[in-house]
């Protein structure tokens, strides 16, 4: 196979060559669904990024990690998947406007795209 697939932005490569006609977004529904099996599969994998390094590279913490940030626990612990124990993650999953305000949290992201 060609290095394409193997490129560490394949999605932004594949997207880039795609025309799409008469698209229709997914639902914020939808894209919580896929947030949650995706990050539930690389927490299978492996420990993930802790927090710290996630808010070096750019992305927002939501309140909770936030509090686990600058608690005095372990980087292990602060590498756990969060999202999966969450109540936002319930309410993005089954309702399409999920009534959560706070910054950060992926789940109100997919309500606002």
């Amino acid at each position: 196979m060609s290095d394409f697939f193997y490129s560490e932005n394949f999605m932004e490569q594949l997207s880039a060559r795609v025309e799409l006609r008469g698209a229709v977004k997914a639902s914020s529904r939808l894209k919580s669904r896929v947030y949650s099996a995706l990050m539930r599969a690389e927490a299978a994998s492996g420990a993930l990024a802790s927090l710290s390094k996630c808010r070096d590279a750019g992305r927002a913490l939501c309140v909770w990690e936030k509090l686990v940030e600058i608690a005095p626990v372990g980087e292990r612990a602060k590498s756990l998947n969060f999202c999966g124990v969450c109540h936002a993650r319930v309410l993005g999953e089954r309702f399409e406007s999920p009534p959560i305000y706070w910054s950060g949290c992926p789940y109100v992201d997919f309500g606002k795209a």
